[in-house]
């Protein structure tokens, strides 16, 4: 199921990005840079364009389908019902270097003190 929507999901975001793409660049956001002024921003014949109706239509669906896939998948993680907080830090201390087998032995008396 979650592979399905995955799918679907990619191919409605590619179908988005074509559909913003190749719609006409009018200069300016919401057609504030247009010569008709405001009274033009809401009309029936700039709203009810195809291709703004499909951008909006592929928007809900991607967005839907996003919600399903995060409700789907809330409780997949491998450490499912771990919180990163409740775990204990890792041990920052390395380890120490196991002594090599033909290495000769190290002396391990303190040194004399230096006479003056």
């Amino acid at each position: 199921m979650t592979t399905l929507l995955l799918v679907l999901n990619f191919f409605v975001t590619i179908a988005l990005i074509g559909v913003i793409l190749i719609q006409r660049s009018e200069g300016g956001g919401l057609g504030i840079g247009s010569s008709q002024g405001m009274g033009s921003f809401m009309t029936g014949r700039g709203t009810a364009n195809l291709l703004t109706r499909t951008t909006a239509v592929l928007a809900g669906v991607f967005m839907v389908l996003c919600l399903l896939l995060a409700v789907l998948n809330r409780g997949a993680s491998t450490n499912a019902g771990n919180d990163i907080l409740s775990q204990p830090p890792a041990s920052s201390t390395p380890a120490a270097p196991a002594p090599a087998a033909n290495a000769p032995a190290q002396n391990t008396a303190p040194a004399a003190p230096a006479k003056q």
